[in-house]
């Protein structure tokens, strides 16, 4: 999916075409309606990617879909425009869930352009687990030992979180399908957790795999305007509560409101 995001979706479209993964494929392309002439730089500069035009933002779990409707392969990788992919890594994705019949869908390691870890899995979204992964992001931004020293750990074996980043996750159809794939109810944020959890809930299992590495460069998924991102996160945040959670959302308003309180100048 792309919004806006043209140079970084020529890098990526780039890494693509350098280092194509060696089973026959198709490369999609859905644009929700950017004006940074996005849709025009792929079709000059990649005129094999087909492009589908939204024409309007319909949001990341819609436009994905849309991309999955477009395609026939029995594999769907879900990649973000910021992203490059080295040499080598869509093939080992593929042999890892090949490997795995259990598994509907497997993340890579993802990493940052200085090569330091994403913490890009994890367990179920809650109150509880939220908290713990805010205090976790706050470790690994300060580089405190023991964190780091966990991902550095935890990132280098395959196991099987509840959920992977939909930065790149590559998905059996057959799985997707008897899911529905993506809510749509979430425009930006969450979806990737909730799609994990419904996969899991029909009986499959996620599964990470540090063989195959994706640089993930993070920063141009959003709006670019900080206020409307943590919005828009809020809003994703609601929705996952009402349908996960419902009785956590009266509490989860309340909270967010006082906040904003707070936060209002006097």
């Amino acid at each position: 999916m792309n919004f806006n995001t043209s140079a970084a979706l020529l890098a990526c479209l780039r890494s693509l075409h350098e280092h194509p993964p060696e089973v026959s494929h198709d490369i999609v392309v859905v644009d929700n309606g950017s004006t940074d002439g996005s849709v025009q730089n792929v079709l000059a500069t990649w005129p094999s990617v087909r492009v589908v035009e939204m024409g309007h933002n319909v949001g990341f779990a819609a436009a994905t879909n849309t991309g999955v409707y477009a395609s026939k392969s029995d594999l769907l990788l879900m990649l973000n425009s910021d992203t490059h992919v080295p040499k080598g890594s869509i093939d080992r994705l593929i042999q890892a869930l090949e490997a795995d019949p259990t598994s509907a869908a497997v993340g890579p390691r993802l990493v940052a352009p200085n090569g330091l870890i994403e913490l890009s899995f994890g367990r179920m979204m809650s109150p509880w687990n939220e908290a713990l992964q805010k205090l976790f992001n706050l470790g690994l931004s300060k580089r405190v030992f023991p964190f780091t020293r966990w991902l550095d750990h935890r990132s280098s074996s395959s196991h099987y979180p509840d959920w992977v980043s939909g930065a790149c996750l590559l998905v059996r159809r057959s799985c997707g399908d008897t899911v529905g794939w993506l809510d749509e109810r979430f425009f930006l944020y969450c979806e990737d957790v909730d799609f994990c959890a419904s996969l899991r809930a029909a009986g499959h299992r996620i599964l990470f795999s540090p063989t195959a590495e994706v640089v993930h460069i993070r920063g141009h998924s959003g709006s670019g305007d900080p206020a409307k991102t943590h919005a828009m996160y809020r809003r994703s945040q609601l929705a996952f509560y009402e349908k996960h959670y419902p009785r956590w959302t009266g509490l989860l308003r309340g909270y967010l409101r006082l906040r904003r309180h707070r936060q209002t100048p006097k």
